[in-house]
């Protein structure tokens, strides 16, 4: 069992950041690859950005190419995204996930977590 919880959501208008950060505890971090998704009112979930068990890979979805970053801090137990530029349209409730992995370099695709954050609501304002 992997137990995670989110923190770092807010309110912000467009063209600002914030930053998401994700505390996993239970068993080994190491062993998980990690990744945020995001659902909005009225739409499905979906992945924004994934990572992988060592950090070196990543994926992101067309829409925040360039302008979200995931990271992770094995020795801390942390996955974190780094969201600039903002529009409304990235506000959505924001989940951390996590799936046991055999691959350290490598993200599972498709994903499909084993565990979930309960969320933290993401708005931003036009």
């Amino acid at each position: 069992q992997v137990q995670l919880l989110e923190s770092g959501g807010g309110l912000v208008q467009a063209g600002g950041s914030l930053r998401l950060s994700c505390a996993a505890s239970g068993r080994a971090f190491s062993a998980y690859a990690m990744g945020w998704f995001r659902q909005a009112p009225g739409k499905e979930r979906e992945s924004v950005a994934l990572i992988s068990r060592s950090g070196v890979s990543t994926y992101y979805i067309d829409s925040v190419k360039g302008r979200f970053t995931i990271s992770r801090d094995i020795a801390k137990n942390t996955v974190n995204l780094q969201m600039n530029s903002l529009n409304p349209e990235d506000t959505a409730v924001y989940y951390c996930a996590a799936r046991a992995w055999i691959s350290p370099a490598t993200v599972p695709l498709p994903f499909r977590p084993e565990f979930w954050g309960q969320g933290t609501q993401v708005t931003v304002s036009s």
